[in-house]
């Protein structure tokens, strides 16, 4: 009877393992210093939404194993939605960049034009393998003459298997995306 018990138990403690599992969870709208800051024309940029592929509105970070096959690592979680992340942080680091604070997220409700609008479409943002994969697009444009550029973008960065190391990769990735989108800015 009382091995009946302890293996009753047990069997408690050990379903209830599943459930309580640890979670880690991870952001990537920290925004790094830039290591060389453009002069300021004094413009008003505007940024529009980063739109992210459907596998990044998950909360859960997701890995390719296959060109066609997703998994989602075990208790890695995003601790913001990363296509607000991604839109704040690129606002974040085009006011330290060009040491200006007329950087905003795009439409807003104020009446004043901006000078330049940044749009930023990521179509592959994750890991495979020992690599983190970053393609999107982007478009810099002035409203007022429809001057347009738009650019694509890709980028693979090494990483290890575990989420710590993958984060870390996407967030260097990211980082090479806003310098380049910096750049073009700068020449408009």
């Amino acid at each position: 009877m009382i091995r009946l018990k302890l293996l009753f138990i047990l069997m408690i403690l050990l379903s209830l393992n599943g459930c309580i599992s640890s979670r880690s969870y991870y952001v990537l709208s920290n925004t790094p210093l830039p290591t060389v800051i453009y002069l300021s024309k004094h413009r008003v940029i505007a940024v529009s939404k980063v739109t992210v592929p459907e596998y990044l509105y998950k909360r859960e970070i997701a890995v390719a194993k296959t060109s066609s096959q997703i998994e989602i690592l075990s208790g890695a979680i995003w601790g913001e939605d990363l296509d607000a992340g991604l839109t704040h942080r690129l606002i974040s680091f085009l006011q330290k960049k060009f040491r200006q604070p007329s950087v905003y997220a795009y439409p807003w409700g104020i009446s004043r034009e901006p000078s330049i609008i940044v749009k930023v479409d990521v179509t592959r943002f994750i890991a495979q393998g020992d690599k983190v994969y970053l393609d999107a697009n982007w478009e810099v444009m002035q409203p007022r003459t429809q001057k347009r550029t738009a650019r694509l973008f890709s980028t693979s960065v090494a990483t290890g298997s575990d989420a710590s190391s993958i984060v870390d990769a996407m967030n260097r990735a990211f980082g090479q995306l806003e310098e380049n989108v910096a750049l073009d800015v700068k020449h408009f």
